[in-house]
């Protein structure tokens, strides 16, 4: 009988995950991986971005303030495990989800960029310290409540596939998994949808069943992301620091007006603005080591080509420069996705040549792309 360790957020998703593998005969441990804190003492970045030179690189106490009591979702997964009649464990990875994904939102923001702290999170805090602890406790695989599918291809590769519930598929979220962690990956959820699974829970006697998801950010339940950067971030003055009113401008220089700090905008945006333009008006860029917000009409918000960087591929292990392939790429999480050719440029980039131009291409945001079997080829950061 093999062993399966499953990562358990205090969730209706990951207790179902649990009871399905042990109703497969799998002998099963239930860990929950401890990702937050009340306060932090130490500094946040060990280098700071030379072009943002106002900022000193230190955190405000009660950087991981929560409003709600996280306390509550150890409980609430020791119970489930309880109920299952599994063993249950709790890890601190606080210093790993500080280092991993709290840095890098919080640079990336003031660097003018949105990015996806989830899709950090599940490549190196996630599954990287689950595939760890299983490996100490004797596990043969790791499970997760993900509504997604392991699919091993004919040249050996592991990718995902979408799952059968398309409102919640999180493929788009687990592309930067590496080979290893794939191999050892079960998604138990992913020939359900939300229903079954509640449904499920219910029957099985979970006591999560009616559970609420949770709909925002973890570290950031009010998700107010500015907020929390101003909330948390010193700066070690006021001269063109990210939280400092600059000149809205548009795409030809002209002022246009004032803006409240770089870290409350991001491209596409239409709300909020504060211009009365007589028209609506987005943000089409953000220039942080000019401390301006560029503004434009819908129009401006479509492109043919997009670049990603730091590109990871599953279904394939490479591209040479200059080759290309075919691929359903999505530029964010609700996106439904736009055919395009992807094609390796250098060392570092792909080039995304899309068949009909898409809006609002969010530098930091994720690009994934899709096969015409919905399985993953790979994914990258927008740049």
């Amino acid at each position: 009988m093999s062993k399966v360790m499953v990562g358990m957020s205090g969730g209706v998703d990951s207790a179902v995950a649990a009871y399905l593998l042990k109703q497969q005969g799998y002998e099963v441990v239930g860990v929950m991986l401890r990702t937050w804190d009340s306060t932090v003492d130490d500094t946040l970045y060990s280098d700071v971005n030379s072009s943002l030179p106002s900022y000193d690189g230190t955190l405000r106490e009660g950087v991981f303030e929560v409003v709600q009591n996280k306390c509550c979702e150890i409980d609430d997964a020791r119970d489930s495990a309880q109920m299952l009649g599994i063993e249950f464990h709790a890890f601190n990875c606080v210093s790993d989800f500080k280092c991993h994904v709290v840095e890098p939102f919080v640079k990336e923001y003031i660097c003018g960029r949105t990015p996806n702290p989830c899709v950090e999170c599940n490549r190196y805090v996630k599954f990287e310290k689950l595939l760890y602890f299983a490996n100490v406790l004797g596990c043969d695989y790791i499970a997760t409540g993900h509504y997604a599918k392991k699919v091993v291809l004919p040249n050996g590769r592991v990718t995902v596939q979408k799952s059968d519930a398309i409102k919640k598929d999180q493929t788009y979220m687990l592309y930067k998994l590496s080979q290893e962690q794939l191999s050892r990956c079960i998604f138990p959820l992913g020939d359900y949808d939300k229903a079954q699974v509640r449904e499920t829970a219910k029957e099985a006697g979970i006591p999560v069943a009616e559970k609420k998801d949770s709909q925002e950010i973890c570290f950031i339940p009010d998700d107010d992301y500015a907020g929390f950067i101003e909330r948390t971030v010193n700066c070690a003055n006021d001269v063109n620091s990210f939280d400092t009113p600059g000149d809205f401008i548009d795409k030809n220089g002209n002022i246009l007006g004032q803006h409240k700090g770089i870290i409350h905008y991001t491209v596409g945006q239409r709300k909020g603005l504060g211009l009365s333009m007589g028209h609506p008006v987005y943000v089409c860029g953000l220039i942080p080591e000019e401390n301006k917000v560029v503004i434009g009409d819908e129009e401006d918000l479509y492109s043919s080509e997009v670049y990603v960087r730091d590109y990871n591929l599953l279904s394939i292990p490479d591209l040479n420069i200059g080759e290309s392939i075919r691929g359903m790429a999505k530029i964010r999480y609700h996106h439904p996705g736009e055919w395009a050719d992807i094609i390796r440029i250098d060392n570092e980039r792909l080039l995304l040549k899309f068949d009909k131009p898409v809006k609002s291409a969010t530098p930091g945001q994720s690009s994934v792309f899709y096969d015409e079997e919905n399985c993953v080829i790979g994914g990258g950061i927008i740049c």
